[in-house]
């Protein structure tokens, strides 16, 4: 008589005495792969192999370095392995290390089941006409796709208190992967803070 795992996962084996069913054995082994942690290079190799998932499946995602867990609805993720930040080159009339705040960078990374983008560093600023040159966009070139949310993200940023009529500006993340910075009229403080900013994609 096939005995069950200890488990209750439904994977059964056979008793002492009887005779080997290779059959068995193999669905055994197929089972077991959709309730173990199943590898696949990306959201979309994932996607067109599993195309009827079941609660519970587990899935690493190597490129977006994502653990992902199928919910009964969606997929979601539930983890991230080691996300590198990246320091992307600034546009004329911006440098690094506003109010030693440290050179801009950004990172995605998971927060909660979601894939958010964080920001650390500082800027320093220059104005033209009473605004921050080149409309506020302080980037040489626009962020990677991955990095893009997929509608405008509005947020706050510190800046200086001693310089400024305003303790913070306005930044614009934008779908194209331009970030501005947007001051009130007259307001140009030297340097904004990068540091805590984060957005969904």
């Amino acid at each position: 008589m096939s005995i069950t795992d200890k488990y209750g996962q439904g994977f059964t084996s056979l008793d002492y005495g009887e005779t080997p069913d290779l059959k068995i054995m193999g669905d055994g082994l197929l089972l077991m792969a959709g309730q173990s942690v199943m590898r696949f290079v990306s959201a979309t190799a994932r996607n067109a192999a599993l195309t009827a998932p079941v609660a519970g499946m587990t899935a690493w995602l190597n490129s977006e370095k994502l653990l992902t867990v199928y919910d009964g609805t969606a997929w979601v993720a539930v983890a991230s392995g080691t996300q590198a930040w990246s320091t992307p080159t600034l546009r004329s009339g911006y440098t690094a290390n506003g109010n030693s705040n440290g050179v801009p960078q950004y990172r995605i990374v998971n927060l909660f089941g979601e894939a958010v983008v964080m920001w650390k560093g500082g800027l320093n600023v220059t104005y033209s006409g009473g605004a921050p040159v080149s409309n506020g966009n302080f980037l040489n070139s626009p962020l990677p796709v991955g990095a893009r949310p997929a509608s405008r993200r509005t947020v706050t940023a510190a800046c200086s208190a001693v310089a400024s009529d305003s303790l913070s500006v306005k930044l614009d993340f934008n779908t194209d992967g331009t970030v501005a910075i947007v001051t009130q009229s007259g307001v140009q403080p030297p340097w904004v803070s990068l540091n805590n900013i984060t957005y969904s994609l």
